[in-house]
């Protein structure tokens, strides 16, 4: 059994010499246990350190889902002990939210839609060459003008006669691995930059982002194996940026509430705070949609009764998140509803946009990976 030091009498700090008076000094807060101990305390000090995993996670995950502005408010309030910090908890559920978001589109293929021009449909099917379908089209073109009529038709109307012939020969290049016949001018972007104010080293970083940049999405035009492969970079990159990304937005969205709540005499500090427990709610929720789906994925299939129950699963946790914002945003701000209604619209609507500059930023520096 082990014996817990109830006595402190006689004993020193090691590091100050100060006589304790508990199991961390009061003159320099360094702890009476040693540092010297066995390999798997030291995980779990690890564990502790970076995810802060113990008993204050029961007390935080429940209200954060259930309770709007319940953590806020008991922050506010001085109860902190019990629950975990609101920056720690925001950024372990970011990580997770991002990690597990980028696995679930990773194992799940995109719903494709029938529309009639399905690769390997029409008379393009018989092709198996590029160059087949290529002279194939061309040869579709000039029948179309030869008939009677048509040679007087603008371009643009020729274009729209043709437009069922070009969806069945793109999608046949794009299943024989072939550039579709829309082209790719758009990948056309100069081979190298020269900014005059920026170093050498500046600009050769510049350049090499624009040739990432080029080659991703030429692969993408392409189609087959080179677009998947583009993708996936792309898609990588992205997801590597989106965490920094959300922290940059968050005192922003922290701003907003200062600036639309600016006669409630708030410190920024509170509303950084409800800024954090509001993404790390959205995190939350973001996760177990994602856990959900990936479970719907891999339970349908085997048992098929299971899609209706989690499918209202999904839909209820992406219907709660907006209504959880503004409960939250009127317990917290203490208004009524009209006022509240409005200022979260006006929240709302300028964090949309912030999101939208934020995601076409991590796209595009997905892109240059």
């Amino acid at each position: 059994m082990k014996k817990e030091l109830v006595s402190f009498e006689g004993v020193h700090c090691a590091n100050c010499a100060a006589p304790m008076q508990g199991e961390f000094c009061h003159e320099c807060g360094q702890s009476i246990h040693t540092a010297l101990r066995p390999m798997h305390h030291m995980v779990e000090d690890t564990l502790e350190m970076l995810l802060h995993v113990d008993g204050r996670v029961v007390h935080t995950v429940p209200p954060l889902l259930c309770r709007p502005g319940f953590l806020t408010l008991e922050y506010f309030a001085g109860r902190r002990q019990r629950y975990v910090p609101p920056f720690r908890l925001m950024f372990v559920l970011c990580l997770l939210a991002f990690f597990v978001c980028h696995l679930a589109i990773d194992n799940f293929n995109f719903i494709q839609v029938d529309t009639g021009a399905n690769p390997g449909t029409g008379e393009f099917a018989k092709d198996t060459t590029p160059e087949a379908v290529r002279a194939h089209f061309e040869q579709k073109r000039k029948d179309i003008e030869a008939v009677p009529g048509n040679a007087d038709l603008s371009a643009k109307k020729l274009e729209k006669l043709l437009s069922t012939d070009r969806d069945h020969a793109d999608h046949r290049l794009t299943e024989l691995g072939a550039a579709p016949l829309s082209g790719t001018g758009w990948t056309k972007l100069p081979d190298q930059v020269h900014v005059s104010w920026m170093t050498d080293g500046m600009n050769a970083s510049l350049n090499r982002a624009i040739g990432h940049a080029v080659a991703n999405m030429k692969g993408i035009s392409e189609g087959g194996e080179a677009a998947a492969e583009a993708r996936e970079r792309v898609m990588a990159g992205a997801f590597a940026v989106l965490p920094q990304t959300m922290f940059i937005l968050m005192p922003l969205f922290a701003l907003l509430l200062k600036l639309t709540y600016v006669f409630k005499r708030r410190l920024y500090m509170e509303h950084l705070i409800v800024a954090l427990h509001s993404h790390a709610m959205i995190f939350l929720s973001v996760l177990l949609v994602m856990l959900v789906t990936l479970l719907r994925g891999w339970l349908v299939p085997h048992a098929g009764w299971a899609a209706a129950p989690l499918s209202v699963i999904i839909w209820a946790l992406l219907i709660w998140v907006p209504l959880y914002l503004l409960l939250m945003q009127k317990r917290v701000y203490r208004q009524g509803w009209f006022m509240t209604t409005v200022k979260y619209l006006f929240v709302g609507w300028c964090y949309l946009w912030l999101i939208v500059l934020a995601l076409a930023f991590a796209t595009l520096l997905g892109l240059t990976r």
